[in-house]
């Protein structure tokens, strides 16, 4: 048995020391944040051990469910380049379901890198996933997902449902992947709301357009790729606009887009990227560069409707490897999809034409992978030939700014960029639900520091993006029917630390990383969603190019929900790869744990 790594301030004391004798050198370190796990071993058991991202329990997941598709099997072990591998889909006959349930199963064992992963049915994409670096004990984990909101697909028969993961398996590489999926199908009763004694008709409204949004689409088109590298878009620079040709139904009255993203490559870590100005300067090899900002654009016949700044999620290799044994970060297993509104352009779509739907990366490098589902609620209550009618007529005032400072003289510097996005759009629908005229703001924060001290040594990395919509729909008559705010926050601050090591051709590397997902949801008169994950993770480890030889970690995390039905909250830890507590509260009156001081945006 290999003896234990030694105690974290021992390793700092040694090296505060040592840092006075032996020069840094003065080549800029790469500053990767992708790492293997390869010769490091924890010894903590001979056994497989679960791996766990932390989320709520499904609403409806306490409830038998009416029937188990188990459908795909596979070991994904050489599979770089090849396409998905494709089963059919049908639905379970004589099986009575109101919600389902996506459930992935995963394990390996041996040595890896973490892998990207999708789930596509008929071509739209229901899940995006990563994978957890394996151990020679093995690893497995399991993915459960509400995919309620796919139903006009899942209600399909002899569809194709595709499975993706490229991995590359060799002497060095052994970890094949084994995964299974199953479709879990529920009869959950709805809930009778009963508003036989009253007659006011904006209570009605509003219930209905409650349930409206609850309600999933009546058709879903995938924009996607071909298929045989995937059905998601590659996108290489920020030149590049990907995306395909749709037609829509005339008697559409509601268009939701579903975004799914996820960065790779020299992008992988586009947060902590200098501009390209202080890699010529220093004469470096590295080509994460292009600074720090990027925006995933979408566009209507070329002409921008919405963005998003992307959660930053880490993968399993990232920042220290053992930060994520066995808790994943946020969003590693199930990696979010961001909904932009395109009703307000039914007035453009609803003319029977094709109309090219794109997306690009600003200020992308190689390369992000993105992919959307085209979600449209349409009216069947109408005479045909039922058309919806419906027109933008005040796209207020758009604003777009973008700031960026660079200071540095030879590998220490500072660069910061800033950008704000404030728009504003009214339009109206006129369906047989009446003629509503809704009005949408939208407000974007997005910032970004990145320090360089001690020679290029010593990195720090803070990030805000803060994100506000709200939605106010009015009556024929002009009376406010609802109003909806949305807020986001994504906090992010990373530091690392490069130091000389005993160990010949080695490193050690001492980092921190505190990052968040913050959301709320407020309709006025009505219920609130209130959403905070955080995780706290430090650590170190010496290195070997980008193989981990030891080390060790910590990560803390405090997650908590809240909507009109449900409380959920959740207070686990782990320390070098064992967890260390697990609380979990479904008491609404439990209020939401606290780590330290905190100031978010």
């Amino acid at each position: 048995m290999s003896a234990s790594p030694p105690p974290l301030m021992a390793i700092l004391i040694f090296f505060f020391i040592i840092s006075f004798i032996a020069p840094f050198s003065s080549s800029f370190p790469e500053h990767h944040f992708q790492f293997t796990k390869n010769s490091y071993r924890h010894n903590i058991s001979s056994q497989s051990q679960q791996y766990i991202e932390v989320s709520r329990p499904l609403s409806f997941a306490n409830l038998p469910p009416s029937c188990t598709l188990n459908i795909f099997t596979h070991d994904f072990g050489n599979t770089m380049g090849l396409p998905p591998v494709s089963t059919s889909y049908s639905p379970p006959p004589n099986c009575s379901w109101t919600h389902v349930a996506l459930q992935f199963n995963a394990s390996s064992k041996g040595e890896q890198y973490y892998r990207i992963a999708a789930v596509w049915l008929d071509g739209a994409e229901l899940l995006r996933t990563s994978t957890a670096e394996p151990t020679d004990d093995g690893i497995f984990w399991t993915v459960t997902k509400d995919v309620t909101r796919y139903s006009s697909i899942l209600v399909n028969e002899n569809i194709s449902l595709s499975v993706m993961l490229q991995n590359l398996v060799n002497d060095i590489y052994t970890g094949v992947y084994q995964v299974n999926i199953s479709f879990l199908y529920y009869n959950v009763k709805k809930m009778d709301v009963s508003l036989s004694k009253s007659n006011n008709r904006k209570l009605k409204l509003e219930n209905d357009l409650r349930s409206e949004y609850k309600k999933p689409a009546d058709l879903i088109l995938p924009i996607s790729g071909n298929g045989r590298e995937g059905f998601w878009f590659r996108i290489l620079n920020e030149s590049e606009m990907h995306g395909q040709s749709v037609i829509i139904p005339k008697n559409t009255y509601k268009a939701v887009i579903e975004i799914y993203v996820s960065s790779h490559g020299y992008d992988e870590f586009w947060y902590t990227n200098p501009p390209d100005s202080y890699i010529q300067m220093n004469n470096l090899t590295t080509n994460r560069g292009h600074g720090a900002y990027r925006e995933v654009l979408v566009n209507i016949d070329g002409n921008l409707v919405g963005s998003v700044v992307p959660f930053p999620v880490i993968f399993t290799g990232g920042i220290n490897p053992m930060y994520w044994e066995p808790l994943v970060s946020i969003g590693a297993f199930d990696l979010p999809s961001y909904d932009i509104d395109l009703t307000p352009y039914l007035g453009l779509l609803l003319d029977g034409r094709a109309h090219f739907l794109g997306f690009g990366v600003n200020d992308s490098i190689p390369f992000w992978l993105v992919g959307a589902n085209l979600h449209l609620w349409v009216d069947n209550n109408c005479a045909w030939p039922c058309e919806v009618q419906a027109k933008a007529f005040d796209f207020g005032t758009l604003k777009f700014k973008i700031e960026r400072s660079s200071s540095f003289l030879g590998l220490d510097g500072s660069f910061e960029v800033e950008i704000k996005r404030k728009s504003e759009i009214s339009f109206w629908v006129n369906s047989t639900a009446g003629n509503l005229t809704t009005i949408i703001k939208r407000e974007l924060k997005f910032e970004n520091e990145i320090n360089f001290y001690l020679n290029g040594t010593e990195k720090k990395i803070e990030q805000k993006v803060k994100e506000e919509i709200e939605v106010r729909v009015l009556s024929e008559s002009g009376g406010t029917i609802s109003k909806t705010k949305v807020k986001r926050k994504f906090p992010l601050t990373i530091t690392s630390k490069t130091l000389p090591s005993m160990e010949n051709d080695t490193t050690l590397m001492l980092s921190d990383l505190d990052h968040e997902w913050k959301e709320k949801k407020k309709l006025d008169g009505g219920p609130s969603i209130s959403l905070t994950n955080r995780q706290q993770c430090n650590g170190w480890m010496v290195v070997q190019d980008r193989n981990v030889l030891h080390g060790g970690a910590t990560t803390q995390q405090a997650y908590s929900y809240s909507d009109e039905a449900d409380c959920y909250s959740r207070t686990i830890s782990a320390a070098n790869g064992k967890l260390m507590n697990d609380t979990a509260n479904s008491l609404c009156a439990a209020a939401p744990l606290k780590f330290g001081s905190f100031s978010a945006l």
